[in-house]
């Protein structure tokens, strides 16, 4: 008899547990995946505290989705712009079950990555990787928050040879799948405006010594030359242009659109250097002001590139848990393809192959010692 009431007593005691049980914390973890070591740590740790600053505000939230009330936790992982191991943390960040992936920032890494996360049905949306090749493997789990090298390398070639009157052109790349196939887009672009690419010359994503490169392009008299590299060899790049008195005009690409290209590059930055950024500048941004200026309050430090753009992939992710009501990669996925809402940057949605729609490109002029926008195409 006391067993039988021993055995009843916990019956009734789990009868009234179990109610509460369903509404026990689901954790979620978000990974975020960029170079957070070497010469692009500035730009993957901005990556980073993007996608932690919009953590931090759906945990505010308190969210629920499924019944259950939802913490998400970020799994963020270096991948040090190496493609290899980018492999090896995707297959990480699988093994840790994570939801979704941000990132991964570069297009070398992206592309073999998002292989990884295919296979296992995991989502990936890259903040600010532009290869097209990309989003043209028919993989439904991947996405990307700006527009693809096509689009930027289409705008470089057309402002140089329309808007700055430049006609001879060389092109330099850091033969990383970002750099070339970004100035594979300007040559094209180039041409296709009436002007006449006069030189092809590369180096490497660790290249600072650029003064054979420069002998040789000056060599051949060009009014311009468009770099597609780091912002670390941008700034190397500009300052041996001074040196060796080679007064052409200067565009670089997206990774060389930061305060730390003019940080590094100091007093040879001039009027005629320009830059070209994968989205639209905090001035456009419908939520871009107030973003910035909280980012710099959280993190000390101002926004390099890409942090809202990081920080619109969570919150896209989030948007298609909360419409799916689920947070399993395999349901939510199917409404992150039909995402629609308003993000920090803009109107967030993608089309059938992935890209962001409506992707824009700025491009900006140096001057009194920041970046300043001088147009923005569609």
């Amino acid at each position: 008899m006391k067993i039988h009431r021993i055995t009843s007593a916990l019956i009734a005691a789990l009868a009234v547990v179990q109610p509460f049980a369903a509404f026990a914390d689901t954790t979620v973890k978000i990974g975020q995946v960029s170079p957070l070591t070497g010469e692009l740590a500035h730009i993957g740790k901005d990556d980073e505290n993007g996608v932690r600053l919009a953590i931090e505000d759906l945990n505010s939230e308190k969210l629920k989705i499924g019944g259950q009330a939802v913490t998400f936790v970020l799994d963020s992982q270096d991948d040090a712009a190496d493609p290899k191991t980018a492999v090896t943390v995707a297959q990480k960040l699988i093994d840790d079950r994570v939801a979704g992936v941000v990132g991964h920032a570069n297009s070398g890494t992206s592309i073999p990555a998002s292989r990884i996360y295919a296979a296992a049905g995991i989502p990936m949306i890259t903040e600010s990787a532009t290869n097209p090749l990309l989003t043209q493997q028919g993989f439904k789990s991947v996405f990307r928050m700006v527009a693809n090298d096509v689009r930027q390398g289409s705008v470089i070639g057309t402002y140089l040879v329309h808007d700055l009157k430049a006609h001879k052109v060389a092109i330099v790349d850091d033969r990383t799948a970002y750099g070339q196939g970004l100035a594979d887009q300007v040559e094209k672009a180039v041409k296709a405006a009436g002007g006449t690419v006069v030189d092809r010359e590369f180096g490497t994503d660790k290249t600072t010594d650029w003064k054979a490169v420069l002998t040789t392009i000056k060599s051949h008299q060009p009014d311009a030359i468009a770099f597609t590299g780091g912002d670390t060899q941008a700034a190397a790049f500009v300052q041996q242009m001074q040196k060796l008195a080679l007064k052409a005009t200067f565009i670089a690409g997206d990774e060389s659109c930061t305060p730390q290209f003019i940080a590094l590059a100091g007093s040879s930055m001039t009027v005629n250097t320009f830059c070209t950024l994968a989205g639209v500048p905090p001035s456009r941004m419908p939520q871009g002001p107030a973003f910035f200026k909280r980012f710099q309050q959280r993190f000390g430090v101002p926004v390099q590139l890409y942090a809202p753009y990081a920080y619109d992939a969570v919150m896209a992710m989030a948007t298609a848990m909360r419409t799916a009501n689920s947070t399993d990669p395999k349901v939510y996925m199917q409404k992150l393809q039909a995402v629609k809402f308003d993000g920090v940057t803009g109107p967030i949605q993608f089309d059938e192959s992935g890209d962001i729609r409506n992707g824009a490109i700025t491009v900006r002029q140096f001057g009194q010692g920041v970046w300043n926008d001088r147009s923005v195409a569609r």
